[in-house]
């Protein structure tokens, strides 16, 4: 039981001390206890939570609305902005299929997207998925997968009703709108048709929300009846799968964040045993796509850290086989392939540009789509068709609002498909984008993209939110966000810190940050500051730190390793807790997670180097900036409790500072409110708590 406060001061949980001894090591865990030992059922159902754990939640709540309750105005204000920056009846492209052109859209006021298509040569769309009447009896409502079948007849669909991340598959008749009796549950919501359009795979979720099983439904039947196709027996690897390049084939695809391994089904055949491609080595990483009789194979095979592409034989594609198309080439990172019938398509990055490279595959001719900003993004968008010239792609920059356009391999043209429409305004001229290189303590170069309003005093009496994230060999694209003008266009810098531990500067700039080199990304990101405020953009305690998830531990590291530099810090669904949820292996994201982090059951090494950075573990007795945490009660990802235990642990422990806050959305999990126009409500208070912490809320609204 927490002890009742008022709600202008903070809530006190009760210390109730655990104690464990590991490889000689005794850790004292005083708020354990706010882990619910009925975990899972909670992620089904979040009423079934012990009491007192929701009350201290709900107490919290109220102690953040308390202290944030003067800006409420200004969230309103940013709310308001932020929605006038989005075209409410937005569609994307219409991506051609056979006889039809899919498209997603928006109605004006709409919360979710609707699915439907159109003629290929024009006319009037038809809808067959209405999020909003979908969402309307629940309180969270996200799709997951949704895919047509190869006869245009069905449309298989999932969504999420919890913020559990648990999936159901259900199918609709394209021709009457209504959807079949078949129910398929605890899914991880892709979904890939058999040729004949009577079946389908899944992945099934088990009982520790990990997916391992691969399953065949078959459409009339009850889930009961349905087929298992293939179950990993590894559980530190998950398995997803998609369809092929060609649509030949449905791709299962498992592995953890070092190694990899796929089979195929033949979608003609959905009978045949899955096929294996390449045997798993421990280290090696793969994907394909597939042409006729030969594989395509993105790997890091032979020491290749930043991936080269081999080709391989389709009968027989074992690692023996495989050939070098495209070489390791250090330094330029091989993000990802995409395979027509007459080219081949790769993403490259190199010192945190991307690029397209296209090769035609039948002279072997190559040439590169790339642009000249500063720092902006660029992504490849894929296509439902494999015979095709025509490449879509996507590109935008922190001033620069998204593109997307339509690009002949062959005729080497491209055409202006679509621009992002800011309804308010926007024009980019108003703005700067660019680029500094922080120099780390071991004389690392991390780029860092920043943003601010033309005419901005750079004398250093700025306010800037520096975001981060560094891990899994995420990179942070510098790519446009209307939300971030709301903060700009009031005097605020916003900046990127491209740190180690994600892939920005290549797959060595991830290795460079991860396991027992973990702490490079925290030392990055202070770099970063220190660096922005040597550049006169900004001054210390003038920056406030935001990151979600892994991004969350950076905020927890950065704060206990360099809090002085900072106003304020968000942290997002933080994995805070970082060694307990390492040593528990019934968490569903912990053996996965082992080659990341390490293994700190087996490994008194791995325990010693998480204990040392660990942000809940590693709370000290001093001054903190002000915190913001924030988290979702049905998160299987950053479970509830990491986020609770560290304000706990903060407000028991720190002398000076703060305050340190604690939201928990009591209706959502890692991904925050599922609709597009809720989400801004929790974009609005981590903005409004940054210009607080700079001491401009007043001023904001």
């Amino acid at each position: 039981m927490t002890q009742t406060k008022t709600p202008s001061q903070p809530p006190v949980a009760r210390r109730r001390p655990h104690s464990f001894t590991r490889h000689g090591i005794t850790v004292t865990d005083d708020y354990a206890w706010l882990k619910d030992e009925k975990w899972q059922e909670v992620l089904r159902d979040p009423g079934v939570i012990d009491p007192d754990i929701r009350k201290y939640l709900d107490e919290e709540n109220v102690y953040t609305e308390s202290l944030l309750g003067h800006t409420a105005a200004l969230q309103k204000t940013l709310v308001r902005e932020m929605r006038g920056r989005i075209k409410e009846d937005d569609s994307s492209v219409p991506s051609p299929d056979g006889q039809f052109a899919y498209f997603r859209r928006f109605r004006e006021g709409g919360q979710h997207e609707l699915f439907g298509r159109m003629p290929r040569e024009g006319g009037d769309g038809h809808i067959v998925l209405d999020g909003d009447a979908l969402a309307k009896d629940h309180k969270y409502f996200k799709f997951g997968g949704s895919r047509h079948s190869p006869d245009h007849k069905l449309q298989a669909w999932s969504a999420d009703t919890k913020g559990s991340e648990y999936f159901s598959i259900r199918v609709r008749d394209w021709a009457t709108g209504k959807d079949f009796d078949d129910l398929v549950e605890e899914t991880d919501g892709g979904i890939v048709w058999s040729k004949d359009a009577k079946s389908f795979f899944y992945v099934k979720l088990d009982d520790n929300h990990r997916p391992m099983q691969v399953w065949r439904h078959r459409l009339g039947t009850k889930q009961a009846n349905d087929t298992l196709v293939y179950e990993e027996q590894d559980s530190g690897w998950f398995t997803h799968l998609h369809e092929s390049t060609s649509g030949r084939f449905c791709v299962i695809a498992g592995g953890d964040h070092e190694t990899s391994e796929q089979r195929l089904i033949d979608l003609e055949s959905p009978d045949t045993p899955p096929r294996l491609v390449a045997a798993r080595e421990e280290g090696v990483q793969y994907s394909l796509a597939d042409r006729g009789d030969q594989l395509f194979i993105l790997t890091n095979a032979d020491d290749a850290i930043d991936f080269k592409i081999v080709t391989a034989p389709l009968g027989s594609p074992e690692r023996k086989n495989w050939r070098d198309l495209i070489p390791y080439r250090p330094g330029i990172y091989i993000i990802d392939l995409d395979l027509y019938a007459g080219h081949l398509v790769r993403l490259e990055r190199a010192n945190a540009l991307p690029a397209i490279v296209i090769r035609d595959l039948a002279s072997n001719e190559e040439h590169a789509i790339a642009f000249d900003e500063a720092a902006y993004s660029l992504d490849t968008m894929g296509s439902y068709e494999f015979e095709t010239t025509n490449l879509r792609f996507a590109y935008s920059s922190m001033t620069t609002p998204s593109e997307v356009y339509d690009y002949d391999m062959a005729k080497r043209t491209r055409t202006l498909r679509k621009r992002q429409e800011i309804p308010s305004g926007h024009n980019a001229s108003d703005y700067v984008t660019t680029r500094i290189m922080a120099k780390a303590q071991d004389g690392a170069e991390v780029p860092v993209s920043i943003l601010y309003r033309r005419g901005l005093k750079l004398d250093g009496s700025a306010p800037l939110l520096l975001y981060g994230y560094g891990s899994y060999g995420m990179a942070m694209p510098a790519s446009f966000n209307a939300n971030r003008l709301s903060l700009v266009d009031r005097g605020f810098v916003y900046a990127i810190a491209h740190i180690r531990g994600g892939a920005d500067k290549g797959w060595g700039w991830y290795l460079d940050g991860k396991r027992e080199k973990k702490t490079n990304s925290f030392d990055d990101f202070a770099a970063s500051a220190r660096a922005l405020i040597d550049a006169r953009y900004t001054s210390a305690k003038r920056i406030v730190g935001h990151g979600g998830s892994a991004g969350g531990m950076l905020m927890g590291a950065v704060a206990n390793r360099a809090g002085e530099l900072f106003a304020g810090i968000v942290a997002e669904v933080p994995f805070v807790d970082v060694l307990n949820t390492m040593l528990d292996d019934t968490l569903p994201l912990t053996p996965p997670e082992w080659p990341e982090w390490g293994n700190p059951i087996e490994s008194e090494k791995d325990f010693r180097t998480i204990l040392s950075y660990s942000p809940y573990d590693n709370v000290a007795a001093k001054a903190y900036p002000a915190i913001l945490a924030m988290g979702g009660l049905t998160d299987p990802r950053v479970t509830y409790w990491e986020p609770a235990k560290w304000i706990a642990r903060l407000r028991a422990t720190m002398r000076g500072g703060g305050p340190v806050l604690l939201r928990t959305n009591m209706g959502a999990g890692h991904g925050g409110a599922s609709g597009r126009f809720d989400r801004l409500d929790e974009v609005a208070i981590v903005y409004a708590f940054a210009l607080w912490a700079a001491g401009m809320a007043e001023a904001g609204v």
